[in-house]
């Protein structure tokens, strides 16, 4: 059993939400040795953290917090303190400053060995695609968790790399198809992050290479002056129509980023409902579109799920910034979706507690999700099985091209 959940010396269902016996109990050992494969995730940082540092990768904000407050007094900073705070040999709600000192007496290797080994992982989707320089890359992930680790090529750091090159304008469209098919060799996935670049109300029309030409020199002459980040709403969609063929190709799903998310966002614009004629044109086409995180439109990707065939989603980073509510978002996220199209991720990003909590907040949001099903007669164990280990880790089996 996982350290933070036995730490208070009792079990899973025990300790899940005050909830003792009945479904619960028949849920918990199962759900406990399911090996999750976590479809969206990130590296972790290779540098020890002072208290600020470690406070600045628990929000998506990039404001500090008021004066005399902590960013551990949220529902994420509130779930490190209770449950991690055990896994590093501390009582439970340790102080943010013994935390963090305890963080830096073993070292930022052993604790990510501790957190990702407690985690119950089969794999890791990893996106490489962000801040990869401060963090373990594939293989030193690999290593840490001791699973196999698979890449997932974000679409908007292919193109700056393109960028980059010193490549012209005329040049762009088929370096950019050559960069792609160079750098997927390995990988059982896209990502795109136009959420944040603009939004999902854009033509859901491929670009002709003509176009795309046009909008490329003003990108590239940026890029020459070192600032090559792709926001033309052209050279995004060329790169998804790209992506696309290549995943009708290899078998790839694309992942698109939705909803939550840090303050470069405009939320509203990251509603996966606006991507309806992109998703019908895909479903032609047979490429799969994931959804990332979703939460406040979980709802919504739990709708476009429900009708297009191609659709599949998750809550990602969401569940464990929900902390103490998990459970909670869950259920809302499986009221209407076939449980065939819900995916597990945590979303971890620089933290290896992110892993952890992700990994614990779920299996216990499922456990109380599934087990009040049993107890109300919606549902019996073996079905309430079957559906645990699809979310935990079959649906994705289905829709990667794993090993």
């Amino acid at each position: 059993m996982p350290a933070a959940w036995a730490s208070d010396g009792q079990g899973l269902c025990s300790a899940a939400f005050g909830l003792e016996g009945g479904g619960c109990a028949v849920l918990a050992d199962d759900v406990e040795v399911l090996q999750l494969i976590d479809h969206h995730c990130h590296g972790v940082v290779k540098a020890d953290l002072d208290l600020a540092g470690f406070e600045r990768l628990i929000s998506e904000s990039y404001d500090p917090p008021p004066a005399g407050t902590s960013r551990f007094d949220s529902p994420l900073g509130l779930s490190v303190r209770r449950w991690c705070a055990p896994v590093l040999g501390l009582e439970p709600f340790a102080s943010p400053e013994d935390y963090v000192a305890r963080r830096a007496e073993l070292g930022a290797e052993k604790v990510a060995r501790s957190f990702l080994s407690d985690a119950g992982l089969g794999a890791l989707l990893l996106d490489t695609g962000y801040r990869s320089a401060e963090l373990h890359d594939l293989a030193s992930m690999g290593d840490l968790a001791a699973v196999p680790v698979h890449e997932i090529v974000r679409l908007e750091g292919v193109a700056e790399a393109v960028a980059a090159s010193g490549v012209d304008a005329a040049g762009y469209p088929a370096a950019f198809r050559d960069a792609l098919e160079e750098a997927t060799k390995q990988a059982v996935g896209l990502k795109t992050i136009v959420a944040y670049r603009g939004g999902f109300a854009f033509d859901a029309e491929a670009p002709g290479d003509a176009e795309v030409v046009r909008a490329a020199g003003p990108f590239l002459e940026a890029a020459a002056s070192g600032r090559a980040r792709i926001a033309d709403p052209v050279l995004l969609r060329f790169g998804i129509w790209s992506g696309a063929r290549l995943a009708r190709e290899r078998g790839f799903p694309i992942q698109f980023h939705s909803g939550w998310g840090d303050a470069d966002l405009e939320l509203h614009r990251s509603n996966p409902t606006l991507l309806t004629g992109l998703i019908r044109a895909f479903d032609r086409l047979e490429v799969n579109v994931v959804f990332l995180h979703c939460y406040p439109f979980h709802r919504d990707a739990a709708y476009l799920a429900s009708v297009f065939g191609n659709v599949y989603f998750d809550v990602g980073s969401a569940l464990h910034y929900h902390g103490p509510s998990s459970a909670g978002l869950l259920a809302e996220a499986m009221e209407v979706a076939p449980f065939s199209k819900l995916l597990y991720s945590s979303d971890a990003f620089g933290l290896p507690e992110q892993y952890h909590l992700g990994a614990m907040l779920f299996r216990r949001a499922l456990v109380e999700v599934l087990g009040r099903w049993i107890d109300a007669d919606h549902c019996d164990t073996e079905t309430a099985r079957r559906i645990a280990e699809g979310i935990a880790r079959g649906n994705a089996s289905r829709i990667y091209p794993l090993p």
